[in-house]
């Protein structure tokens, strides 16, 4: 572990080693008590198994820094819990468990480009773009003259997710979908 990361450096996203396996922090806050000395509130996931863990570490504690490949790479199908991503450079193909992916299968349409993670020559995650266009499959119609506003309906998109989306949204409507929280953000065709 030659290369390591102190708590001052610590920001969304970024990847750490503890305990010998890879985390990616979701949420972090720097606390300076009246008494006591500083320390780092965090809340970190697991890039292999999805779980979420909460530590505080002192001010000015080390974490290791995750041996992490990043590629872009293109999905091309679900084969039985397995998703299955390919190198379009060496046209080599990877596994990764639905474990691994957690919420980004809900957004994953085939031959879409994501940045796979590699941990110890191992695929272990997905990186996918902040929004994704999914066209609508199943999706109850607006009733005319129902115009409450911020009124919602709910709304199957092409790949089984189902989101609230305002009454207006109809089958067929191409829609941008926030991958980070999985909410409607824009209908765009």
């Amino acid at each position: 572990m030659a290369d390591v990361i102190d708590t001052s450096e610590f920001r969304n996203g970024l990847k750490i080693l503890l305990d010998n396996e890879p985390y990616v922090i979701v949420e972090f806050q720097h606390v300076k008590p009246g008494k006591g000395s500083a320390f780092v509130r965090t809340r970190y996931k697991s890039l292999i198994t999805g779980r979420v863990l909460e530590k505080n570490f002192k001010s000015g504690e080390k974490v290791g820094r995750p041996d992490i490949e990043e590629k872009k790479m293109q999905y091309l199908y679900k084969e039985g819990d397995h998703y299955v991503f390919m190198d379009s450079k060496t046209f080599d193909q990877s596994h990764i468990d639905e474990k691994g992916l957690g919420e980004s299968r809900n957004f994953l349409k085939e031959n879409m480009d994501a940045s796979v993670l590699f941990w110890n020559g191992r695929a272990i995650s997905v990186d996918l773009p902040n929004a994704v266009e999914l066209k609508v499959v199943k999706c109850d119609p607006g009733v005319r003259g129902d115009t409450v506003s911020g009124a919602m309906k709910p709304a199957t998109l092409e790949t089984g997710y189902t989101l609230q989306v305002p009454l207006f949204i109809n089958e067929g409507d191409i829609l941008k979908i926030d991958t980070r929280t999985g909410e409607y953000l824009t209908r765009v065709g």
